[in-house]
């Protein structure tokens, strides 16, 4: 039976098509569904295996990066959501979704408990749009990062995923607990373009079936979408294909 996956749409999400595609070339059949269908219920969450959360500048982050989306899933999609991330089905919100995801509470979680984390302005002061180098942490609990035991290369494009928490114990802890689940290789900008501590550039919460990340990995699926790909060995996929497989493997496992 094939996978369906969820690919969140709102005013100011524009990476939707690229989801959907790496969603299709990890196997899984992708929908792109508008955030109004479901809050009116024509549409159920929990009809689909896994729910992605693109990147853009929804509502125009006239607020704050993410935060509109972010009030609006809790408040008209709380609680089905609630359910979809406790029965285990995996969610991932990439940069725009990434803020969304840690402005709605689901990370690094617990739900309901006072934020530990915020992502805020880039140490730089302005929007980076780079490729980045990125290393799965080995003790994470995240599903998406199984087997990644080299580094890969995504493109990054932000300018506010600066990883800023309440005190350098909270960092500790996100490391103790497995909670950090992709971190950018090599010390200092450019390499780590936000300034993030602890190099981080994803996040997990407890049951490692919630993943945020900054960096796109859905336009890094294609060889061909990596700048260096007439100049070195052929590749048969772009690396960001890796994560959206480990979803889709880990959703079908359920």
């Amino acid at each position: 039976m094939e996978l369906k996956a969820l690919i969140l749409r709102a005013p100011g999400i524009n990476r939707d098509a690229d989801a959907a595609l790496a969603c299709e070339l990890a196997g899984a059949r992708p929908e792109r569904i508008h955030v109004n269908r479901l809050a009116e219920g024509s549409v159920r969450l929990s009809d689909y295996a896994l729910l992605v959360i693109p990147g853009g500048f929804s509502y125009g982050d006239h607020l704050g990066a993410g935060r509109l989306l972010a009030v609006d899933l809790i408040h008209r999609l709380g609680e089905e959501l609630e359910r979809f991330v406790a029965d285990g089905r995996p969610v991932i919100g990439i940069c725009n979704g990434f803020q969304v995801l840690v402005k709605a509470g689901l990370l690094p979680g617990p739900l309901r408990q006072p934020p530990r984390v915020t992502l805020t302005n880039n140490e730089s002061g302005q929007f980076e749009c780079r490729w980045v180098q990125l290393e799965a942490v080995s003790n994470s609990r995240c599903h998406f990062t199984r087997a990644i035991e080299r580094p890969i290369e995504v493109p990054v494009a932000h300018g506010e995923g600066r990883i800023a928490a309440r005190d350098e114990a909270t960092l500790a802890e996100l490391e103790e607990q497995g909670l950090i689940a992709l971190r950018y290789v090599g010390e200092g900008y450019p390499a780590n373009p936000n300034g993030s501590p602890y190099n981080i550039a994803g996040l997990c919460n407890a049951q490692g079936n919630v993943l945020g990340l900054m960096p796109h990995p859905e336009n890094a699926v294609l060889p061909y979408q990596h700048p260096r790909w007439t100049r070195e060995p052929a590749r048969s996929e772009g690396d960001g294909l890796q994560i959206f497989r480990n979803a889709v493997r880990y959703a079908a496992s359920l």
